[in-house]
């Protein structure tokens, strides 16, 4: 309940602030959420998933949490898992501001960030330093000058093995040029199988997941699933963010450079997740991420084929209540409908089709 009244006063403040000052100023005061009380899970919501047990299935996306600055501070607000950054190998200040944009009739935000972030060393002291406790993954991309990309992603799994729960491989952003080619057959091969190799060098072996564009067509997604499950890759990340830009946006900036986030990513995003579910077979766990913004559209996630969902765009505009709602709304469910994972890609067709 205090959790709840103090994003109530403190929204209107940061919806008034400029986007990146907003996400700041919360970054800084999430600095001292673990001064109040941790939100417990539900009971019915606890989750198993690539070797791990989620206390629910319900996590903050990447993008929030760049520097892996407050990964206690979202876990204590009922968060079941955290994915920090994306983390380059060296630090860079991304794009040129401004470069975040709020488009609040459509529930959207439009990005072109560019993986600004601290690099790797930054953040591994920091996740070393963080007390024990909580699902932390780490998500990790190359330079935006990088010679050999691929090799900027492996060495992150040798840096963060010790201090990570899983990795998330970023190979879909829109505002790094080129990064998405990654995605291409062969080169999305050579990373899979550079990426494994890291991990059986590492100190600690940790599931491995990727992240995908929401853009990719049928014939891409099927070679990102093959690759993944010829490679040992656990897991996709459907999706990160979208440049195509639907007619219904209303929204003065929707016309911005960058990636589409929110309520306008849904029903693309749910559609894609539920052919990777059916494609993969049950060889993948799939994280749904796009448009979650209350407990509908998580459940929704989860009946298209996740077997966990990411929230950002909507905590956004939300706050930290939404967390608390959606929870609620997913325990109802299990109560009337029986437990999650008999839920999870139960409407994987009808979403395939289109018909979700």
């Amino acid at each position: 309940m205090l959790t709840k009244a103090i994003g109530a006063l403190a929204m209107p403040l940061l919806l008034s602030l400029p986007p990146e000052t907003a996400h700041r100023a919360t970054i800084a005061a999430l600095k001292y959420a673990p001064l109040l009380p941790k939100t417990a899970s539900p009971p019915g919501l606890a989750v198993s998933a690539f070797g791990l047990d989620f206390p629910n299935p319900i996590g903050m996306a990447a993008g929030f949490d760049k520097n892996a600055e407050v990964a206690g501070a979202l876990i204590a607000l009922g968060f079941g898992f955290v994915e920090v950054g994306t983390l380059t190998p060296r630090p860079q200040g991304g794009n040129p501001q401004p470069r975040l944009f709020r488009l609040p009739r459509d529930g959207a935000l439009i990005n072109r960030m560019g993986f600004n972030n601290d690099g790797y060393d930054a953040a591994r002291m920091r996740l070393a330093a963080r007390p024990a406790g909580g699902i932390v993954g780490v998500n990790i991309g190359p330079n935006r000058d990088a010679v050999d990309r691929i090799a900027d992603v492996a060495s992150g799994v040798k840096t963060f093995a010790p201090y990570a729960s899983y990795f998330a491989l970023n190979v879909s952003s829109p505002n790094t040029p080129g990064l998405r080619d990654l995605q291409q057959r062969a080169a999305f091969d050579e990373l899979a199988a550079r990426v494994a190799e890291a991990r059986a060098q590492a100190a600690e072996r940790r599931p491995l997941l990727v992240k995908i564009a929401p853009d990719l067509d049928l014939r891409g997604l099927d070679d990102v699933v093959e690759v993944c499950a010829r490679r040992g890759v656990d897991g996709l990340i459907v999706a990160n963010t979208t440049v195509a830009r639907p007619a219904s946006l209303e929204g003065r900036d929707h016309g911005e450079a960058g990636g589409l986030s929110g309520r306008p990513l849904f029903e693309s995003s749910t559609r894609m997740l539920a052919r990777a579910y059916l494609r993969s077979g049950g060889a993948l766990t799939l994280i749904g991420s796009g448009g979650v913004e209350d407990a509908e559209t998580a459940l929704a996630k989860i009946e298209a084929g996740a077997t966990l969902a990411q929230v950002y765009t909507g905590l956004v505009y939300r706050g930290p209540a939404l967390i608390g709602e959606i929870l609620q709304g997913l325990a109802l469910a299990v109560e009337r409908r029986g437990p999650l994972a008999a839920l999870t890609g139960s409407r994987a067709r009808e979403w395939a089709a289109g018909e979700g």
